[in-house]
């Protein structure tokens, strides 16, 4: 019975080897659950400890080390992280994210109305491209904020220059790179469309707007880091809400905690978006090359 025992121990050993052995070679690229879970940790620790080392540097910068000044003093974090609780804790600042939220919303909108329509015309007809290469190039160099005074005498103050501004700023991003990702195609696909019978509009609706769909999102990123820069200075024309009126507000108040607390929250809100594109940039789009 012990012999059974032993050989039965040994089989089962055995077996368990067996199993390990193949598993390791079915899937010899896979890395060890350690070392998984290092890459994890690095993932999200390096960028933590570059978050730590720009709060140190702001910390020290406003410590008093270098400067005894009382108003330098008063763009400490602590005092900022104070404001930023109060902020959410009141609900005051909820309407001024909404009000800044919709702004960059519309304006987007805007933008990539106008901007993959033309940008699908000057990267399909060459044409198109030669006739507004020149002008969109002058114009496009113009800062926006320089279509400030022009924005306020079209539209009056409010809403409407605000998204002016927004969608004056955003558009180039949509254009430039919807005609880069429509000159970019396989000739061989237009030629097979052409050969099935597509006519223009569903050579458009059916090849050229599914195979650039990462062209537009790529331009989507750039629109919505413009938006949002844009969007502060363009708040102080004349709004009574907004994260840049209430940058504004805040100056005029001295209320310092305050405006690095909204700065924070600026920051944030343009990380979330620009985040939120690269995620549809590699889950959405048929093209994963950023994963």
């Amino acid at each position: 019975m012990s012999n059974a025992m032993s050989t039965g121990g040994r089989l089962a050993e055995d077996v368990r080897s067996e199993a390990e052995t193949n598993s390791e070679t079915a899937n010899p690229d896979s890395p060890p659950l350690q070392g998984r879970w290092l890459a994890r940790l690095r993932g999200v620790g390096v960028p933590l400890l570059g978050f730590l080392v720009i709060l140190l540097l702001w910390q020290l910068l406003t410590s008093g080390l270098l400067t005894d000044s009382g108003i330098v003093m008063a763009f400490q974090p602590r005092n900022a992280f104070r404001e930023l609780a109060g902020f959410f804790a009141s609900g005051v600042i909820y309407s001024h994210i909404l009000a800044s939220l919709e702004r960059i919303g519309l304006g987007l909108a805007l933008a990539v109305a106008i901007g993959v329509p033309i940008g699908v015309i000057i990267g399909h007809y060459r044409t198109a491209e030669r006739a507004s290469s020149l002008a969109f190039q002058f114009t496009r160099m113009i800062s926006p904020l320089s279509w400030m005074p022009i924005a306020i005498i079209v539209f009056g103050v409010g809403n409407n220059p605000v998204i002016f501004l927004i969608a004056i700023a955003s558009v180039w991003p949509m254009i430039i790179n919807t005609a880069h990702g429509v000159s970019s195609l396989d000739q061989r696909w237009l030629r097979a469309a052409r050969t099935l019978g597509a006519n223009e509009w569903k050579l458009v609706r059916m090849v050229i707007l599914p195979a650039v769909v990462p062209d537009m999102l790529t331009g989507l990123r750039l629109a919505v880091g413009l938006a949002w820069v844009i969007l502060v200075p363009a708040e102080m024309l004349g709004v009574s809400d907004g994260l840049g009126y209430y940058i504004l507000d805040t100056r005029d108040r001295f209320n310092y905690g305050e405006l690095m607390a909204v700065i924070l929250i600026i920051g944030v809100i343009g990380y979330a978006l620009d985040q939120l594109i690269r995620f549809l940039r590699v889950h959405v789009s048929w093209d994963h090359e950023e994963r």
